[in-house]
């Protein structure tokens, strides 16, 4: 039966639009003199023999309902789409055409059809000609019905009913039930729904096949999202939402555009709005400038920065395909919001000290943003030769050129890693902020200054991103440690913090954001696969959907992450930024360190690199041997030193 009900469905479909036409022409003249006869006969109670007014009557009817449902164009409605305002159509045309018909019947037809015939015929039409093209909608759609996920929709205001509305025309999903906090929408109809309780959800999964859930809340807040996450967690039932409120205003999402529930969900933390006259100092009437304006951070930088007002953005990019795609963004960006902004990308790596100094004061640069960094901690750990000079000497250049070019203000994005490092990226990092304290304490009217964070969701190797792809795919979903913590915000609340710290420098400042607390990652993953509709396979749970695979541990990796070195913090204009007091060295010793260091990693000594590391940055004490770091096993020291040196070059001019 089912495949009959699908055949004749999908015959319908395949039907020439003009056989369509013609069969609801068709349809509709053999309904309306069947609801005028209809009528006609419940009315009397009998099955009277018709007169030939009566037959006129009939053919009247016919004539002219076809006519205004010509007019309302109703032979132009795509059945398979068939929604609210077609039925509107066919009430209408329905009554316009019994209008006509009772004039017609008063003034031609000699009263030969009763007024209540007429009503009855009003009700009649509307069921036969409504109802046949709600039937042949649900055969078209039978197939598409049957396969569709069952979803509830939480949330019945105007987003959830604009949905529901959106919803019903897709094929994935077909709305069964709003679910809604207030207890006044609940047990009312909204849209076609019911609204229920937050309560009534594990019967409707029960009963109803449940599979979804939609959340339509884009204006509520990230606290209160968290809380029906986590009502909604246990059901094992897969969380989807639509788009933040801000970006459907903005045209940048529809409000049918259905995503995964965003990591900033899962941490349930409000950001904190930006004080716009922070965001504003550094940036507004200015030239201002990316490096790494490609990465997670740079391009969201460049975006922000170009919505307020500088003169000219210029773009430094060493990815040519980053860079395009950051380009082409801006550049339609400034086209849809009529920006007099100029944009410049320009591909170039900051180890090219000329080239940088040539562009700031080329394009006169007021204001620098120094993003470009290698961060990966295994890739860099891997790669020590290459992470020194992006993260050491790209900095180091950069600044000096800003000093050379005179521009006003610099800000190097950090990270929390540089705090007590055990590893090369984190330990570069620091280096790359004392280089910034110690060239400020020489002397310069340039304010530099670092922003040090910890990890941005959604960003490139984030976890979230990660976790996401692995449930797709069946899982395993790994994760290093169970005890393992970090640190997250998202990329945009992270980038306005960088604004509006650079904003508040008086030079050498080291500013720490407030990351509120700290997320154990596992529980991160445990919370991803139980909203994406799939249970945690353990020990305790054996025949559930997805593993979690704890790996160890990578190479200098920690188990936790820190903001500050020591306890000498302060509090700034804004909330979420502290000013750090640290210690740092004084720049005889740095140039030192930093000449030694070239020296080494022209040579691609690995060892005596390491070394000046160790000695620059003291709170660095790797757990790993070099050895480890370039696949050697046990050499005397000599030889060690001789194959270390012999295969970071090898690795430096093929894979570095």
């Amino acid at each position: 039966m089912r495949r009959r009900v699908e055949g004749l469905g999908k015959y319908l479909t395949m039907l020439p639009r003009d056989n369509k036409r013609w069969l609801m022409f068709g349809s509709d003249c053999l309904f309306i003199p069947l609801a005028l006869w209809c009528a006609r006969t419940l009315r009397s109670g009998v099955i009277q023999p018709a007169t030939y007014l009566h037959f006129i009557g009939y053919a009247l009817a016919v004539l002219v309902t076809v006519l205004v449902f010509s007019r309302l164009g109703l032979y132009r409605v795509v059945i398979r789409h068939l929604g609210a305002k077609a039925f509107e159509s066919v009430a209408i045309g329905v009554t316009i055409s019994t209008v006509i018909l009772a004039a017609a019947n008063a003034l031609l037809l000699q009263s030969s059809f009763h007024k209540s015939t007429l009503v009855i015929y009003w009700a009649f039409c509307l069921i036969y000609v409504g109802g046949s093209r709600y039937l042949v909608r649900n055969l078209v759609n039978y197939k598409r019905l049957s396969k569709a996920h069952r979803i509830v929709i939480y949330g019945a205001g105007s987003a959830g009913v604009e949905l529901a509305i959106a919803l019903g025309n897709m094929d994935r999903f077909i709305p069964v039930a709003f679910v809604d906090d207030d207890v006044t929408l609940q047990g009312s109809i909204v849209a076609g729904l019911e609204v229920v309780a937050p309560d009534c959800m594990p019967e409707m999964i029960r009963d109803e096949g449940v599979s979804h859930v939609l959340l339509a809340l884009p204006a509520l807040s990230r606290r209160r999202r968290q809380e029906i996450l986590n009502g909604l967690e246990p059901l094992g039932i897969r969380v989807q939402t639509i788009p933040d409120l801000g970006d459907i205003v903005s045209g940048m999402a529809t409000v049918d555009e259905v995503r995964d529930v965003d990591a900033t969900d899962l941490l349930g933390r409000d950001p904190v709005a930006p004080d716009e006259a922070l965001l504003d100092t550094c940036i507004r009437s200015k030239v201002v400038m990316v490096s790494g304006a490609g990465g997670s951070i740079g391009s969201e930088l460049c975006r922000q920065i170009i919505r307020m007002g500088p003169v000219r953005l210029v773009l430094f990019e060493m990815s040519e395909v980053a860079l395009y795609n950051i380009d082409r963004e801006l550049r339609l960006l400034v086209e849809k919001m009529k920006l007099s902004v100029e944009v410049v990308a320009l591909l170039g790596n900051a180890h090219h000290r000329q080239r940088i100094h040539e562009i700031m004061t080329v394009f006169g640069v007021q204001t620098v943003y120094h993003a470009a960094a290698y961060k990966h901690v295994p890739i860099v750990e891997a790669n020590i030769v290459e992470g020194i000079h992006n993260n050491i000497f790209s900095t180091w250049y950069a600044a000096e050129a800003a000093i050379d070019a005179g521009v006003e203000t610099f800000v190097l994005v950090s990270t929390d890693k540089a705090v007590n490092p055990t590893n090369v990226m984190g330990t570069t990092k620091r280096f790359g902020e004392m280089v910034l304290q110690g060239l400020q304490q020489r002397g310069t009217r340039t304010k530099l200054c670092m922003v040090r964070f910890g990890n941005v969701l959604e960003s490139s190797g984030s976890v979230v991103p990660l976790f996401r792809e692995q449930i797709r795919r069946g899982g395993p979903v790994t994760v290093t440690h169970k005890d393992v913590i970090r640190y997250f915000m998202t990329i945009p609340e992270a980038s306005q913090l960088v604004i509006q710290a650079g904003s508040m420098a008086k030079g050498g400042d080291v500013f720490v954001l407030d990351m509120g607390k700290p997320v154990r990652i596992s529980d991160l993953a445990n919370r991803m696969i139980h909203l994406m509709g799939f249970s945690v396979r353990d020990e305790r749970n054996p025949g559930g959907d997805i593993e979690i695979l704890y790996t160890g541990l990578r190479p200098a990796e920690k188990l936790y992450e820190e903001l500050l070195i020591g306890k000498n913090v302060s509090g700034t204009e804004h909330p979420m930024i502290m000013r750090a007091t640290e210690h740092h060295l004084p720049w005889d010793t740095l140039a030192y360190l930093l000449n030694e260091l070239l020296s080494a990693t022209n040579r691609f000594d690995c060892v005596r690199a390491r070394e000046l590391l160790m000695q620059a940055v003291e709170e660095y004490r790797p757990d790993q041997p070099i050895q480890d770091l370039v696949w050697i096993r046990n050499p005397s020291a000599t030889e060690a030193t001789a194959k270390i040196t012999d295969l970071s070059a090898h690795r430096a001019r093929i894979a570095i």
